[in-house]
């Protein structure tokens, strides 16, 4: 049974990842109902998504081979660094720094306290009607081109709040974009390219602690957890490709709803004592 569950974790991680709706929180909603009835945990959470980053690499592979070569290039003086792809290298550099440090200070409250379901619920709320303002009141104007240095540092700080469950990766720098003028595509393929680095580090860092200490309690063991990433990159792939045609014409509202409708039904279930928090 452990099998299929993990299975279904996995679609449930690639359906979920790039939309604006938080995978995580989704993998620790969906883990109360299956059988099992238990949290996939955080390292779970953390090594499925880089199926999901595999994805991402496949995506934009042209534009995260030229951003590499060319800021390598200008590392040893054969590209200036005004280069708009080396530029753009050290803007991901620099947004990523926020979660990776936040990410290490955290790390035990990440693991526990941060994956209570009351705190998901209201997460799941609270920024879906943040990310409705930006969606509503952005001015949709910037392309990716314009990207300051200080909005990089903006988007990784949004970034790094998506390391409570609830808040959304996608969703925090989608906002973030969103709320300082960028356009919905510029907003989200920033997002993507932004989340690479993190998300591997985090997912190569949580496998090799699962492989040096192997939790005797973790719900799913190492096999069934890779199986769930395979199945998270063939999906995540198809949703990336989806969601980048679909804002190109449409708002987030759909995201923002159901965000909310999610968080209201968990507190309800929740106050009946239907699931553990």
């Amino acid at each position: 049974m452990n099998w299929i569950e993990a299975i279904i974790l996995g679609i449930v991680q690639g359906l979920t990842e790039f939309l604006p709706i938080s995978s995580s929180a989704h993998l620790r909603v969906v883990g109360e109902f299956l059988p099992g009835a238990a949290d996939p945990g955080a390292a779970f959470t953390a090594i499925t998504q880089i199926g999901t980053e595999l994805a991402v690499l496949l995506y934009f592979w042209r534009d995260i081979t030229r951003i590499i070569t060319q800021w390598c290039r200008a590392i040893v003086g054969k590209v200036p660094h005004t280069d708009p792809d080396v530029r753009m290298g050290w803007l991901i550099i620099i947004g990523s720094i926020p979660i990776a440090v936040l990410g290490l200070l955290f790390e035990d409250y990440i693991d526990t306290s941060f994956r209570s379901l009351w705190l998901v619920a209201t997460m799941l709320i609270v920024f879906g009607v943040i990310l409705a303002m930006a969606d509503t009141w952005g001015r949709q104007i910037k392309p990716i081109s314009r990207l300051s240095w200080r909005d990089g540092i903006l988007y990784g700080l949004a970034q790094a709040l998506a390391l409570i469950p609830g808040v959304s990766r996608s969703g925090g720098t989608i906002t973030m974009g969103l709320a300082l003028g960028y356009t919905r595509k510029a907003a989200a393929r920033y997002a993507f390219l932004l989340a690479v680095p993190a998300v591997f580090a985090s997912g190569f860092y949580k496998l090799a602690q699962s492989i040096a200490e192997p939790d005797p309690n973790a719900a799913y063991g190492m096999g069934e957890t890779f199986v769930a990433t395979i199945v998270a990159f063939v999906i995540g792939y198809a949703v990336i490709a989806w969601l980048m045609r679909f804002i190109t014409n449409n708002s987030f509202k759909i995201f923002v709803w159901y965000r909310i409708l999610l968080g209201v039904a968990l507190y309800i279930l929740l106050g009946l004592g239907a699931i553990n928090a």
